[in-house]
């Protein structure tokens, strides 16, 4: 694996997800696989829990880390070719990922969506330079239009956790919020629902459809009741309009689950990426409650990493 951008990258990702159970168990197992190796993190955005996860999961390898965060902390980069930089941009992405790749021997790197031009977005341009121009094995730390390190660790939870020969019902269900949000950690949980061994189902309201080439195999419907029903597990995420690319096109603040509207399903765990905007995205009453697992979820952020890590490892030793 010299690549870990979607679930395309993986040959099975229920495997994958296996191996990282396993690891779990014996996380420090392979720490001389990482020993004079380093890996840098390169942030244009904010994290939390992928910034320390994907760290902790280099230091369980015997890594070194190097944590830039290039938005506060670099030169204001230059991403399109061929053009005179009299302007506010002072260096240019081809030098700068260039730089990163002698410096590290793989690079991770977080880049938010721009929410205005759906083309340039969706093409991954802020994420393919990096890749074009560093040289080096490159992890997504989440990009314009996946988080798939989010999605393999919602596997691996899912995988922990369901006891049944049946196939389990996963619900992603959209959620109000107070902003446009991408669309990212959605798409990239349903790519990976779609791909895993499981009944997905997708609800929103009318308007919040999400782009089809992630969607393909899932249930879609606009009735969010009908969707709960008899689920064991219930994805909460708001996103943005895609086909009214970035827009907010109502509030919906009834699609806002609580413990009450949980009743038929199957004793369903709920999800959630984090951070969760509570009373708003997700009752308070669910959160607090033993049905959440988003804290497990957070724990599984570091063995999804870390499972990415010791592959792209095993390829350069």
């Amino acid at each position: 694996m010299n690549l870990f951008f979607s679930v395309n990258n993986v040959v099975n990702p229920t495997a994958l997800a296996q191996e990282a159970i396993d690891l779990k168990k014996q996380p420090f197992a392979h720490e001389q696989l990482g020993k004079h190796k380093t890996l840098g993190l390169i942030f244009l955005n904010p994290s939390l829990r992928t910034r320390l996860s994907t760290q902790k999961a280099a230091l369980n390898l015997g890594m070194n880390v190097m944590v830039m965060n290039l938005d506060k902390e670099g030169w204001a980069l230059e991403m399109r070719d061929n053009v005179v930089m009299n302007g506010t941009t002072v260096e240019h992405i081809k030098e700068a990922a260039a730089v990163m790749g002698q410096y590290c021997d793989i690079l991770g790197i977080r880049s938010f969506p721009s929410l205005q031009d759906r083309t340039s977005d969706y093409n991954e341009e802020v994420f393919n330079k990096f890749i074009t121009y560093c040289g080096k094995p490159v992890v997504s730390l989440e990009s314009a239009t996946l988080h798939p390190l989010q999605s393999l660790a919602d596997l691996i939870t899912i995988t922990e956790l369901h006891n049944s020969a049946k196939k389990p019902k996963v619900v992603l269900t959209w959620a109000p919020h107070i902003k446009p949000l991408p669309q990212a950690v959605a798409n990239s949980f349903s790519e990976w629902m779609c791909a895993a061994e499981v009944d997905f189902v997708i609800t929103h309201p009318k308007g919040y459809e999400l782009h089809e080439a992630y969607t393909k195999g899932a249930t879609i419907t606009h009735h969010q009741e009908q969707a709960l029903e008899q689920a064991d597990f219930i994805y909460v995420k708001n996103w943005s309009s895609y086909h009214d690319y970035g827009k907010v096109i109502g509030d919906y603040p009834e699609w806002m689950l609580s413990l009450e509207r949980l009743k038929n399903t199957n004793n369903a765990k709920i999800m959630h990426c984090l951070p969760v905007r509570r009373g708003l995205e997700l009752g308070h009453d669910v959160l607090d409650s033993d049905r959440s697992l988003v804290l497990k979820q957070a724990e599984n952020r570091i063995y999804a990493a870390q499972i990415v890590l010791k592959k792209i490892l095993e390829t350069q030793s």
